[in-house]
């Protein structure tokens, strides 16, 4: 699930971005939900999360952190955004699921499902790589690697 890795050309090789702000956020006690490199790729925009929730001096504390580390391993970029994900958090990793047991998300599929691709449900569990969806009283069990995007339902 989620989009592919971004790598950026440093000293001949590839070096993964991902892996470099994972390593960097997660260090920091936070987790790293998405990268996104959009257009040019000159503004790179990342979106961290922690239990409880995320405020303003924890995306400064990891911008900051950030900063530092990209301009030791040499990556361009013009600005950085970091960001909490918001209501509607993406739900990428099986373990993203889990935590939010319980409550409501907008699960799309790659391949049909009988029949439908779009489904809004309660996460009822996730497990071996299946997602267990409860849509209008019936449990649906969906493959999680049959997940293209998936979010939750704002509750407001």
């Amino acid at each position: 699930m989620g989009g592919p890795p971004i790598f950026c050309l440093w000293g001949g090789f590839a070096m993964d971005l991902n892996g470099l702000l994972e390593t960097t956020v997660a260090g920091m006690g936070y987790e790293l939900v998405a990268v996104e490199r959009p257009g040019s790729g000159r503004l790179l925009r990342i979106y961290i999360d922690k239990a409880g929730g995320i405020n303003v001096d924890d995306c400064a504390a990891v911008s900051h952190q950030v900063s530092r580390v990209l301009d030791v391993e040499n990556v361009r970029y013009d600005r950085l955004e970091v960001s909490s994900p918001g209501l509607d958090r993406l739900l990428k990793e099986e373990r993203d699921f889990v935590r939010f047991a319980g409550q409501r998300a907008r699960v799309k599929m790659r391949v049909a499902v009988d029949g439908q691709r779009n489904f809004v449900g309660v996460v009822r569990e996730a497990g071996a790589g299946r997602l267990q969806l409860e849509v209008d009283g019936k449990v649906l069990s969906l493959e999680l690697g049959n997940v293209e995007t998936a979010r939750l339902v704002p509750n407001i």
